[in-house]
């Protein structure tokens, strides 16, 4: 198995952890994303793991060439499974979960794995940005009215990278198999238990096209109604339509002119459509569903 070469300068200042990255069929992003790393698999006092499941690609081969790098093996196309391998290949905390796609720098990694070591928090993400280059205007515009609602910049969800540390992890015990892990984690913490930190923002891509980001608005709406009401401390029975009520009265307040007002428009086009689409296709799409304009 490759082993990690020390860098005593960085290690020094970078607390332990693991960093666990479930990839299916990610060949082609997987070296961008072990490459925003290169400083922290090079200090080699944090474990970084590439859960390949279901690969019938070249993503277990690139990840392989990084040296430092653990590299799992996982038969089932499951992000469920991969993630719970990657978790039995570590015993270091905290453990932070990386979309394969995602770039994360080891300014944000540091941010956040002392921010949970320090406590009292349970749960972390680092700020994130989105890259619309190459979308489309009706997309484009999708994302400038998300990023002007609070709350959908608040939860652990939505970046493709969150942390927990070990009591946080406890909570949790293993990953369910449900669509949006993301969500899930959020919804077993109260607000002063978790925290999104103000760190260099991760790197997330957008879809290029409306099919491609209609895709995974059902995808997502599709998860959150396979969870229903949170097993955890925020557990309430009205807790969706609680949640869709803020998310539409902030819609309004973030209308300040004519190009706010058509992003409005837009964005609850998208989520209507998308919901739609969720509530007809129920449940029969695979876990790994997902936008593939953003990794041309």
């Amino acid at each position: 198995m490759p082993h990690a070469t020390r860098s005593p300068g960085l290690s020094k200042g970078l607390p332990t952890g693991a960093v666990i990255i479930p990839a299916h069929n990610e060949g082609k992003v997987i070296g961008r994303t072990l490459d925003s790393l290169k400083d922290v698999i090079s200090a080699g006092s944090v474990d970084v793991i590439v859960a390949c499941n279901g690969c019938t690609d070249d993503t277990e081969s690139i990840a392989s060439r990084y040296r430092g790098v653990k590299v799992l093996h996982v038969k089932e196309a499951s992000k469920t499974a991969a993630l719970n391998a990657a978790d039995d290949a570590t015993e270091l905390w905290p453990r932070l979960y990386l979309d394969a796609d995602v770039e994360l720098n080891s300014e944000a990694l540091h941010a956040v794995f002392k921010a949970l070591e320090a406590g009292p928090l349970l749960a972390a993400r680092p700020a994130f940005r989105y890259d619309t280059s190459g979308a489309s205007v009706l997309v484009r515009a999708y994302y400038r009215a998300r990023n002007r609602i609070p709350g959908n910049a608040q939860g652990l969800w939505g970046a493709g990278v969150y942390a927990m540390n070990a009591d946080g992890h406890e909570r949790l015990g293993e990953f369910p198999a449900l669509t949006g892990d993301d969500y899930y984690v959020d919804r077993l913490f109260q607000p002063a238990e978790k925290a999104v930190l103000a760190t260099d923002p991760v790197v997330v891509r957008t879809p290029r096209s409306s099919r491609a980001l209609l895709a995974i608005l059902r995808r997502t709406y599709r998860g959150n109604q396979q969870q229903g009401p949170s097993r955890g401390p925020l557990s309430t029975s009205s807790g969706t339509a609680t949640s869709t009520a803020r998310t539409l009265q902030e819609l309004a307040v973030s209308v300040r002119g004519p190009v706010s007002a058509f992003d409005a428009l837009v964005y609850a086009a998208f989520a209507v459509i998308g919901r739609c689409g969720a509530f007809f296709t129920g449940r029969a799409s695979s876990s790994w569903e997902r936008d593939e304009s953003s990794r041309q």
